[in-house]
C-alpha cells in the first residue's frame, strides 16, 4: 500500500452493533473525497464479536483498511496511539466508533487541514447528550484551561486532524498516560478549531463511567500542569497562618476568659477539616507519584497481538 494522504484511525471497543452502520457511512464519505486514504480500526480488547468483524471488513476492503488487534484492552487513547504509530498517512483523522461525530464531517476538517494548518479540533454543534454531561463538560473545560492553558473549546470531541509533523512529535513521546488533543495542541505550530454535527448515539452505550471521566480529566491536568500542586502548597501555607492565628486567640481567650468546654466541637470541626485538605493533597501528590512509578518501569503501553493488512 502507498501512503495515503489521509488516514482515519478509529478506536474500537464492544462495538459490534454498531460497526455495520459505521461502514455504511465512512467508506462512502471517505470515497466522496476523490483522494486516497486508510481506514485504521483498532480493536482495544473487545469482549464481544467486535474483532471478528473488523475482520470480514478487511477481507471485503484490503485495500483501503487495515485493522489492529491489540491483545488487551489499553484504553481509547492507547488505542489511538497504536493507531498513530502504524498509519501512513499525510493527515490523519481521529474518529469514534459509536457515530456520535458523524463521519461526513471529516471532508470538513481534511479541507481546513489543506489550508495549512497542523491541527484541526472540533467544536460540537447540538449536543445530544444528557444534560448533566454537558454541564459537567463546559465546567470541566474551564477548569481545564485555568489549570494547563491549553485552550481547547470542547476537549471530550475525538473527531480531530492532525498533520504528518504532529503524529511523528506525538510518536516521539513515551508518555504512559496522555491526552492526544492536549498534547497534539502544545505540539503543533498552527492548531484551530471548526463546528461539527454531533448526533445521538447508534447503538449499545456509553464506555465512559463518571469514575473515568474523573480519571480523564486527571490525566489531562496532571499531564500538562503543576498548577495543582502549587495551588495545594498555597492553600496549605494560608492554613497553616489561619491555625497559628486561631491558636493564639485561644491562647489570649484562655488567659482572659479561662478554659471552657463550649468550645470542643468546634475544635473537632476544624481538625477534621484540616485533616481532609490533608488528606486530599496527599491523594493529588500520589496522582503525580503514581505517574512517574508508571512511567519508569519502561512496561509497554499496549501489546499488540495481530496486524491484518495487505501486503505490498
Amino acid at each position: 500500500m502507498n501512503a495515503p494522504e489521509v488516514s482515519v484511525i478509529v478506536p474500537v471497543y464492544n462495538e459490534e452493533e454498531g460497526l455495520q452502520a459505521l461502514y455504511d457511512r465512512l467508506y462512502p464519505a471517505l470515497d466522496a473525497l476523490g483522494t486516497s486514504y486508510e481506514i485504521v480500526f483498532i480493536n482495544d480488547g473487545s469482549r464481544d464479536r467486535s474483532a471478528a468483524i473488523l475482520r470480514q471488513q478487511w477481507e471485503r476492503r484490503p485495500d483501503v483498511t487495515r485493522v489492529i488487534l491489540l491483545a488487551a484492552n489499553a484504553g481509547q487513547h492507547m488505542a489511538i496511539m497504536a493507531g498513530f504509530e502504524k498509519c501512513r498517512g499525510q493527515i490523519v483523522v481521529t474518529l469514534d466508533a459509536d457515530l456520535q461525530n458523524p463521519p461526513e464531517e471529516i471532508g470538513a476538517l481534511v479541507a481546513k487541514m489543506r489550508e495549512g494548518y497542523d491541527c484541526v479540533g472540533s467544536i460540537r454543534k447540538d449536543r445530544h447528550d444528557s444534560a448533566f454531561r454537558r454541564y459537567a463538560s463546559k465546567a470541566m473545560n474551564r477548569i481545564r484551561e485555568r489549570i494547563t492553558h491549553v485552550k481547547m473549546t470542547d476537549q471530550g470531541c475525538m473527531l480531530r486532524a492532525y498533520s504528518r509533523s504532529v503524529i511523528d512529535a506525538i510518536n516521539s513521546c513515551e508518555e504512559v498516560n496522555t491526552f492526544i488533543p492536549a498534547l497534539a495542541y502544545t505540539l503543533a505550530q498552527n492548531p484551530t478549531e471548526i463546528e461539527v454535527a454531533h448526533e445521538e448515539r447508534h447503538a449499545g452505550e456509553s464506555k465512559y463511567s463518571i469514575y473515568s471521566l474523573i480519571r480523564l480529566n486527571f490525566d489531562l491536568m496532571t499531564n500538562f500542569s503543576i498548577v495543582p500542586l502549587q495551588a495545594f502548597s498555597m492553600t496549605g501555607i494560608i492554613i497553616a497562618l489561619l491555625s497559628a492565628f486561631f491558636v493564639i486567640f485561644l491562647l489570649a481567650r484562655r488567659l482572659i476568659v479561662g478554659p471552657e468546654a463550649e468550645g470542643l466541637f468546634t475544635l473537632f470541626g476544624i481538625a477534621f477539616f484540616l485533616i481532609g485538605v490533608t488528606l486530599f493533597g496527599v491523594g493529588m501528590l500520589g496522582e503525580y507519584v503514581g505517574r512517574i512509578y508508571q512511567q519508569v518501569r519502561h512496561r509497554p503501553r499496549y501489546i499488540v497481538g495481530a496486524v491484518l493488512e495487505k501486503k505490498e
